[in-house]
């Protein structure tokens, strides 16, 4: 705006010196002609004083006067310069007005008035929400490494049968040693072994308990949804916090903060789209979730360290609502 107020003046002005010009190049010429012409000197009717066809009778009878010191003449030319001054001043004074209705008022320097968005109330959506975001980050990881452990059980209780003593058709060790020790024939060694297995079947019987009790918690799931959820929230509010501070700053301040921020964003993605790998039994693009997901957390925890100074300063700067 302050570029179009200045252009339009340096037209303004340059319009009032090519007019100004004009009629001093008139006034000269003229003077010259009455000085150096020969009929002037005479009192004779010159015709250096005639003016074009299209003046005025006025101007047609002031020319066929008899007026040797150009009087006449100098009345013409203060007429015509106070009537250029006027038409350029007014020119000048709608330009400025034209300019000034262009100018944005001090109110709306920094952008539109976003009313309740520009206040504390939305200042404080980002770090509640995003807070809110690091615990449910918490929780989802919970969620992933219990459906994890429910997958490794199978497998460990796998390992560990293969270490029990064959138990001739049995279903329990205690169901084999009562047959061992029931048979005709004893087998001392036999029964050793199946006694000494009884600590491993124990454990067994734990392992695949707790494998039960995770499967009823449905865990894939839960973890599923809440991860959906923590990247649609944490992608909106991390874009939020931006808007915010230039709807009520005009800037943004790029730091440590913006910078994890973007980073953390990146992860999520990241995280999500290993996914459809991990659905398929690709255990890399498992691994990659994970890590991606734990450095996601150790990133949200520094964008608190980082973000307490600047909600003090927002809490300081803002007010209700």
């Amino acid at each position: 705006a302050t570029m179009k107020i200045g252009i339009t003046l340096a037209a303004a002005i340059g319009a009032f010196s090519l007019n100004n010009s004009s009629v001093l190049g008139f006034s000269s010429s003229s003077l010259t002609h009455m000085a150096f012409h020969p009929m002037a000197a005479t009192g004779r009717k010159s015709a250096s004083f005639r003016f074009s066809s299209s003046r005025d009778n006025k101007d047609s009878m002031m020319s066929n006067s008899y007026d040797p010191l150009g009087f006449a003449i100098k009345e013409e030319e203060e007429e015509v310069k106070v009537s250029i001054a006027r038409k350029t001043s007014a020119a000048m004074v709608i330009a400025l007005l034209s300019s000034s209705t262009m100018m944005p008022s001090s109110a709306n320097a920094a952008g539109p008035d976003w009313g309740l968005f520009e206040g504390r109330t939305g200042s404080l959506l980002h770090p509640v929400i995003m807070g809110s975001m690091l615990l449910l980050s918490l929780g989802t990881a919970l969620l992933g490494f219990q459906y994890r452990r429910q997958r490794n059980l199978g497998s460990e209780i796998s390992e560990l049968k293969k270490t029990l003593p064959s138990m001739n058709g049995a279903s329990t060790l205690a169901d084999a040693i009562a047959n061992a020790e029931a048979a005709e024939t004893v087998d001392t060694m036999l029964v050793q072994s199946l006694k000494a297995a009884i600590p491993v079947e124990m454990e067994i019987q734990a392992l695949t308990q707790e494998r039960k009790d995770l499967s009823s918690m449905g865990l894939r799931d839960k973890h599923f949804n809440q991860g959906a959820l923590l990247a649609f929230l944490g992608t909106a509010f991390a874009i939020e916090g931006p808007l915010n501070t230039y709807a009520r700053a005009g800037k943004l301040f790029p730091g440590p903060h913006l910078y994890a921020g973007a980073g953390l964003v990146v992860l999520w993605s990241a995280a999500a789209a290993c996914v459809p790998a991990m659905q398929k039994g690709n255990d890399t693009a498992r691994s990659l979730h994970i890590g991606a997901n734990v450095a996601g957390i150790g990133l949200f925890a520094w964008q608190v360290v980082s973000g307490w100074p600047i909600l003090l300063k927002v809490i300081e700067k803002t007010s209700w609502p």
